[in-house]
């Protein structure tokens, strides 16, 4: 049977080193790199944190983890399995060299001389013989690596059940709605049994199966190839006018030269000098920007190439489970794209000039003029995922009842955030403990605190702060598995009731600092203050939340007493202000993957979503319960969760953003 056609004359490329593949790797989150480029980020990973127990994609920035983690960091890059899809289509002189599975589990290493479909294993001459003579196996149905290589149908036959990353060997069987999540037999007992909607795919997958449009999709792939494409081209053009700029220095300073001759021939040279210096830093970044583009621009296309190669010859549940992560992964593409369009900008260069001219030659050169660089974004507009607003609607699809030990108290959830892998910790204010939650809403551990814990935001993979309530103290948290350990206490000039992170380690806390006035600063976690800016709001209130939109280049303040949403750069600089009639008592902020914001009104017993730029989307009033207080939100999942302070405290509740 012919190999598959590619549509370009490209072949995929490692995004790390832009190269041809060699060995293609694939991650849990479906990017692929070379083996020796993923060992050697790992590598540099492993630099930074003392016990690595997980890695950051270089693509799409997600963490993700060996099946086996307890295996030396120096052989993680061989337990991510071959991308045999990819590895299908390249040219033949870069195929793997395969080995035989049931050898290598025994510490051997021997030549794969064919693979058995049904097992899923590559096998050498003598195991494929002992396959043969097995009663149990000896109909297996057995392809030889030439019938394999260049050839994805039968590729397709060697993955035909695509298996569950969390449990290794057992084959995704079904799929939960509300969690957004395929899955198999054991995840949906231990995860999702109490789900309210879980599909069998075997039963119904031909039906959903439609919804799914990969020609769609690999459009879209090709549309961000296109962005980046365009990104490069005006890195290019401002390199250009860069230099024609740098060039016409010289042609300034001979008018000026006429006059002040001798003096000026001095200045003339330093300021060359000064732009040639600016002129090369800003070529070095602008290419190594577009670097990164192309680097992004392999991963985009190798994406679009593997969708294309299982829709055209895998089957329904492969067709399916791919179009799901590649769904997944456009999303990153998009919120990438932009995050670069949003960062670029525009250098001009101005020349000035001292004054009095008569007294040029009694200066010094840096007083006689210097080069000034100007900055400007470019005028571009965002490329973000392409989610229309109006078809954004919050359904309420679960009400979780909580059995989580208390002091006696009835708890007051007043802060909620999702942790990495999924888990939920909650800020019990009343009963002063932190308590984690299971990706299916279980009580697992509580934490006691020495306050009363009012919110709480993720730092990274491993470590979370707690504000707490009419105190300037941040707990740092340290959560490996299910434990929680306390790590250190950071102590504020002021109190500090509100908490969000703000990136790179940082905080944003916001609190009283008068009777009139209220303050967010920005602090890292040694507790040093970056910057301090004040809003007003009257009287003495700590029920002010606060969030950061996605690139963090926004802080949202809602003004508890003014019935209010605020709006700052990160520079202290009123952007909007959102204050409607039917918003009484806002409470808590969350942000959605496409920016979009959500407040919880208290007093008016409603949820407004507004877009990024403060214009209301639309107000919920059904499916809100009774006095709520705080909400976060799934940012790959587009689940919204969300608590209250009634007598219903012990309850949660769940929304899916559709």
């Amino acid at each position: 049977m012919a190999a598959v056609k590619i549509e370009t004359d490209d072949v995929p490329c490692c995004p790390i080193c832009l190269e041809q593949f060699n060995i293609p790797r694939q991650l849990p989150c479906a990017h692929s790199f070379c083996e020796n480029c993923l060992q050697s980020h790992i590598t540099t990973q492993t630099g930074k944190i003392t016990k690595l127990t997980s890695i950051k994609c270089p693509v799409c920035r997600n963490s993700v983890s060996p099946s086996i983690k307890d295996r030396p960091t120096s052989e993680w890059a061989t337990l991510f399995p071959v991308n045999t899809v990819l590895q299908s289509i390249l040219p033949a002189k870069s195929k793997v060299y395969r080995l035989c599975d049931a050898c290598n589990t025994e510490g051997t290493t021997a030549p794969a001389e064919g693979f058995c479909v049904v097992c899923k294993e590559a096998m050498c001459g003598d195991c494929l013989k002992y396959h043969r003579k097995q009663k149990i196996s000896k109909d297996h149905t057995i392809l030889s690596v030439e019938e394999l290589d260049c050839n994805p149908e039968n590729v397709m036959k060697l993955a035909e059940g695509f298996t569950c990353s969390e449990h290794h060997g057992e084959d995704i069987k079904y799929y939960c709605k509300d969690h957004k999540l395929p899955c198999c037999a054991t995840c949906f007992i231990k995860s999702h049994k109490i789900c309210s909607k879980v599909i069998d795919l075997k039963e119904e997958l031909p039906a959903i199966l439609s919804a799914k449009k990969p020609v769609e999709i690999i459009a879209n792939m090709k549309k961000i190839e296109s962005h980046l494409k365009k990104f490069m081209d005006m890195n290019k053009s401002s390199i250009n006018n860069l230099e024609t700029q740098v060039n016409g220095l010289t042609a300034e300073m001979k008018k000026i030269r006429k006059e002040i001759n001798d003096v000026l021939d001095k200045l003339e040279e330093q300021l060359k000098t000064e732009g040639n210096r600016i002129y090369k830093e800003e070529v070095i970044k602008k290419k190594e920007q577009n670097h990164q583009c192309l680097s992004l621009i392999h991963a985009v296309r190798n994406s679009h190439y593997l969708l294309e190669a299982v829709h055209k010859y895998g089957s329904n549940l492969q067709k399916f489970l791919m179009a799901e992560k590649m769904t997944s992964q456009l999303h990153s593409y998009y919120n990438l794209v932009g995050e670069k369009y949003e960062k670029t900008e525009t250098i001009r260069f101005e020349v000035q000039i001292a004054s009095p001219i008569k007294s040029i030659v009694s200066l010094s050169l840096p007083e006689l003029g210097k080069v000034v660089v100007r900055t400007s974004p470019n005028t571009v507009s965002l490329i973000r995922s392409s989610r229309r607003l109006k078809d954004c609607h919050v359904e309420k699809v679960d009400v979780i009842d909580l059995k989580v030990p208390t002091t006696g108290n009835l708890p007051c959830y007043s802060g909620v955030t999702f942790l990495p892998g999924d888990s939920v910790m909650l800020a019990d204010f009343t009963n002063k403990q932190c308590i984690l939650l299971s990706p299916s809403y279980h009580f697992v551990t509580s934490h006691t605190l020495t306050g009363r814990p009012w919110n709480i935001c993720v730092l990274d993979d491993q470590e979370v702060a707690v504000s707490f309530y009419n105190w300037n103290k941040i707990q740092i948290l340290s959560l490996i598995g299910d434990i929680i350990r306390p790590v250190r206490m950071i102590t504020n000039k002021y109190n500090c009731h509100e908490i969000a992170a703000a990136g790179n380690g940082e905080m944003i806390v916001n609190g009283h600092c008068d009777d009139k006035k209220n303050q967010w600063s920005r602090i890292n976690t040694r507790g040093e203050v970056k910057c301090t800016h004040q809003y007003d709001s009257p009287g003495y209130n700590c029920l002010n939340y606060i969030a950061m939109n996605n690139m963090k280049t926004r802080v949202y303040v809602n003004v508890h007493a003014k019935n209010s949403l605020l709006c700052f750069d990160m520079n202290g600089k009123k952007l909007f202000t959102y204050s409607p009639d039917n918003l009484r008592g806002p409470m808590g902020i969350a942000v959605d993957r496409y920016d979009n914001i959500y407040i919880i009104g208290m007093d008016s017993n409603n949820l407004h979503q507004l877009s990024s730029d403060g214009s209301l989307i639309q107000v919920v009033n059904t499916g809100v319960p009774r006095d709520p207080r705080a909400i976060c939100i799934h940012q790959s999942k587009d689940i919204l969760i969300m608590t209250n302070a009634s007598d219903e405290g012990t309850k949660l509740y769940v929304y899916q953003l559709k």
